[in-house]
């Protein structure tokens, strides 16, 4: 009992512990409490008034073999007949120290220390996320299920922009690439025309002979 004792003065230390009616009732109505501990000779109103914190927080309770005088002596106080433990850790130290000298606590026992597994993995991903943020890490993609399923390919989003470079050698911009180009105005056609007609014009034309209207070779 004197180890118990000295366990729950170290959560008071640290400040995990509410002890008293009504902050016992305040951390199991903000779902704070893990634990409520009953001292041996506490009233029956206060065992009842505990199994109904207990229901509106979904926490456990014991009722321990301390009196009001030594569970008071252990938080510093003159008397105590209940306190509620709002660390997960501590709260499975002293149902440990309970099931240690006597087996009615032996499920409590287990059940906090299943709830204090999954408080540790919660904790350890919350680290993980948080330097994830910082390093600017992002989580891995999750694996199929099947061992042979194929992972998916990626579609083509534009396939009619490859076809069309792979014809002309260039991949089309601006207007182009999305279908709708520009026309050309009426300057630039009548451009295009003048341009075609010169062309058609010296189409059949022989080439221009050496030293008539081009440029001469400089002398060696």
């Amino acid at each position: 009992m004197d180890k118990l004792l000295n366990l729950i003065g170290l959560a008071q230390k640290a400040g995990r512990l509410a002890v008293g009616e009504e902050p016992t009732g305040a951390a199991a109505r903000a779902r704070d409490a893990r634990l409520i501990l009953v001292a041996a000779d506490a009233a029956e109103n206060s065992v009842r008034r505990v199994r109904h914190f207990a229901d509106a927080g979904q926490c456990l309770w014991c009722r321990i073999g301390a009196d009001k005088d030594a569970l008071g002596r252990a938080v510093g106080r003159s008397s105590c007949a209940m306190l509620a433990v709002t660390d997960i850790g501590f709260a499975e130290a002293i149902a440990g120290k309970l099931a240690e000298g006597d087996e009615r606590f032996a499920e409590t026992a287990e059940k906090l220390a299943v709830k204090a597994r999954r408080a540790a993995e919660r904790r350890r991903e919350a680290e993980a996320h948080e330097r994830n943020v910082r390093t600017g890490k992002k989580r891995p993609a999750k694996k199929t299920a099947e061992a042979g399923e194929a992972e998916p390919k990626r579609t083509e989003k534009r396939p009619a922009l490859r076809a069309a470079a792979g014809a002309g050698g260039k991949r089309p911009t601006g207007a182009q690439s999305r279908g709708d180009a520009k026309k050309p105005s009426r300057e630039e056609r009548k451009r295009s025309a003048v341009k075609a007609a010169a062309r058609a014009r010296y189409a059949d034309s022989r080439p221009v002979k050496r030293g008539k209207g081009s440029a001469k070779k400089e002398k060696q």
